[in-house]
């Protein structure tokens, strides 16, 4: 690769948790992390790699690949009028559904190229095979998120540096292609296992990784890193909203699961009374059920209640801990 990646990567994590103090401080303390430029405008995107490449660490950039819009509209529609309720219970008004968004896609792969971004990775899909070379012209190594053997397949073909096999365990979203058939039952092993029949590229595990040992057994196994974001939650540095970090601490929830209630998209998260009530009727239809969730769960961040948030963690959270980054990332290295 042409950035070489640490034994320990702390993933991109959307929404807010994924700082630059968190990015710069994980690099410091030896691993690799990435900014998540997801939901961020280029601008924003912009000011954290100034802030990033200012602290001269290695780091990475994560892009979302545009995901198609839906062909029949109807269910988001009916998905819409059944959440009426709640956006009558948080005072909110629910917007017209907003199928098109690529999430300035092209503009966030010029911000990658200009920066010479050490790394750069991609989730929801493969990127175009042009924006790769671009990127690896500009001294970038190229990472794309895969859920299994056949996306990999697909991924390889269009020359990335490195894969990132993610599991059913991890928390947040899924990269996978096929949300309908998507159930998030995978280990990280056994993804790991699927991804290396089928390619020789260097391969970073990643879900439900929550100690020292899980890193060991997945470097032995023969991923070139392994890489946790649920772990890192919890972060002085991070910026994880105050009722998500109280949902994590011990005691307050007891699982997971995965749901497409809070986007369309299937993700992993804690267990609440949102996911209970809407999980079974939530059609696929990412980004546009993000969109139209986004004014219920702000609210209910502002309200400091967890009931209604989409509260991202994997299936390792009892073991997330506060504290520096620096002491988590000590605490995850194979070395402790």
């Amino acid at each position: 690769m042409r950035e070489p990646i640490r034994p320990l990567v702390v993933a991109p994590m959307a929404g807010g948790p994924s700082t630059p103090a968190l990015v710069t401080a994980a690099s410091r303390a030896g691993a690799t992390a990435f900014l998540a430029a997801g939901y961020k405008t280029p601008a924003a995107v912009e000011d954290e790699l100034r802030t990033v490449r200012g602290a001269g660490t290695p780091y990475g950039l994560n892009i979302f690949v545009p995901v198609p819009p839906p062909a029949d509209v109807e269910p988001l529609e009916r998905y819409r009028a059944l959440l009426q309720s709640e956006a009558d219970r948080y005072g909110v008004e629910l917007p017209a559904l907003r199928l098109r968004d690529d999430d300035h896609f092209s503009d966030k792969v010029e911000l990658a190229v200009a920066y010479a971004v050490p790394l750069v990775s991609f989730t929801f899909g493969v990127p175009p095979e042009p924006v790769v070379r671009a990127l690896q012209a500009a001294g970038c190594a190229v990472l794309i998120t895969v859920t299994g053997p056949g996306e990999a397949h697909r991924a390889a073909a269009v020359g990335p540096d490195a894969l990132i096999a993610q599991a059913g365990t991890a928390g947040g979203h899924s990269a996978t292609t096929d949300p309908a058939g998507y159930r998030g039952a995978t280990t990280a092993p056994e993804v790991l296992r699927g991804v290396q029949a089928v390619s020789d590229l260097p391969i970073v595990a990643a879900g439900g990784v929550a100690s020292a040992a899980d890193v060991r057994d997945l470097l032995a196994a023969g991923a070139a890193a392994v890489q946790c974001g649920t772990a890192f939650l919890l972060a002085d540095e991070a910026g994880t909203r105050d009722a998500h970090r109280r949902a994590i601490r011990p005691g307050a929830h007891r699982e997971t699961v995965v749901t497409r209630a809070f986007t369309g998209q299937p993700a992993r998260g804690l267990r609440n009374r949102f996911t209970d009530a809407y999980s079974a009727a939530a059609p696929i239809g990412y980004p546009a059920i993000h969109h139209l969730t986004a004014p219920i769960r702000a609210a209910a961040a502002k309200a400091g209640d967890a009931g209604a948030l989409n509260l991202w963690a994997g299936t390792g959270f009892a073991s997330a801990r506060p504290g520096r980054v620096a002491a988590l990332v000590a605490a995850l290295s194979p070395d402790a």
